[in-house]
């Protein structure tokens, strides 16, 4: 067999590989819904077990047959609202107008922005209205990682016309908006996180590159060249040592397997490997999430959802509780 020679790895679609500017991601696309409602929320990466459960596909050769599956467990604290805010159309794009705030903040959020001293409320005229967001804010000392500066972010509200999402937003403020009552089980997700930082890295680790052999000249684990003579320049193409990791990633089609309200069903002997015990809802889906635990995962509607997209409530049964140490 000849030695097969890869020059890079890598797909420069994430390209430039720049680093993310907050720990939770900054969601640009916008999935639209045929009801009203918010379209993402947020919680905190907990880490992998696996579940033993009967096949609902109709089509699969395992129906109704126990299979093995992977998953992550999500913690997902009630979340409050800071703010309605309101956007119009300009040449410039989306401007925010106006925004109605909350009569009650949490004193945790003093820690991020400061407070104001007297309640805001100046609603604008419907037809200057293009979109309407929900400023949102999590209560991290709700659970157990030992954090209490909360994350504020912008959820989109979609669906129906202007009038109906500006009352569906005034009706949440001052309310604590949970996981079950923005997402259904069984359903795809779209999850958006930022991945883990691995420093400065090398061109093996950072493209996967060959190792040279020791007799090579200069390095063994450098590239063989960084381009031509002509043009005398080095492309954005050559491979190069540098920062590596804490990138905003976005994975597509995610299955919501389960949402529950009791930690005792999944909180492991000795709980969570660098994370600890689950006491508050919670939600787990297949396969794995960027980042380490810990750390703030987005959860929106899909954006690329398939046209026969249908609710798949799998019957779970067994759950491993082991110890994870």
């Amino acid at each position: 067999m000849p030695n097969v020679r890869r020059s890079r790895h890598g797909s420069l679609q994430f390209w430039p590989r720049a680093k993310a500017k907050r720990i939770y991601p900054r969601l640009r696309s916008k999935p639209q819904t045929k009801d009203t409602k918010l379209i993402g929320f947020l919680g905190y990466k907990v880490g992998m077990t696996h579940l033993t459960i009967l096949d609902p596909n109709k089509n699969s050769l395992t129906k109704n047959q126990p299979i093995f599956c992977p998953v992550t467990i999500l913690e997902c604290p009630p979340l409050k609202a800071a703010s309605v805010r309101f956007y119009k159309d300009t040449v410039y794009g989306l401007k925010a107008i106006s925004q109605i705030s909350s009569k009650n903040f949490d004193k945790e959020l003093a820690r991020i922005i400061d407070l104001p001293k007297k309640h805001k409320a100046q609603e604008p005229k419907l037809e200057d209205v293009a979109e309407v967001r929900l400023l949102v804010y999590t209560q991290p000392k709700l659970t157990g990682i030992g954090k209490k500066k909360p994350d504020l972010l912008e959820l989109l509200i979609s669906g129906g016309d202007i009038k109906s999402r500006v009352e569906y937003a005034k009706a949440l403020l001052d309310k604590e908006i949970k996981i079950s009552e923005v997402f259904k089980e069984g359903q795809l997700v779209d999850i958006h996180a930022v991945t883990k930082g691995k420093g400065f890295s090398g061109t093996v680790k950072k493209f996967g590159v060959d190792i040279r052999q020791h007799k090579s000249e200069k390095t063994k684990r450098g590239a063989g060249s960084l381009g031509p003579w002509t043009p005398k320049r080095v492309s954005f193409r050559a491979i190069q040592a540098g920062k590596f990791g804490y990138h905003t990633r976005t994975e597509y089609n995610k299955w919501f397997i389960k949402i529950g309200t009791n930690p005792k069903e999944v909180n492991p002997k000795g709980g969570f490997l660098h994370y600890g015990l689950i006491k508050n809802d919670y939600v787990i889906l297949k396969g794995s999430v960027p980042g380490p635990a810990k750390r703030p995962v987005e959860i929106t509607e899909p954006i690329r959802a398939p046209k026969s997209m249908q609710l798949l409530v799998p019957q779970i049964k067994y759950v491993s509780t082991e110890s994870k140490q």
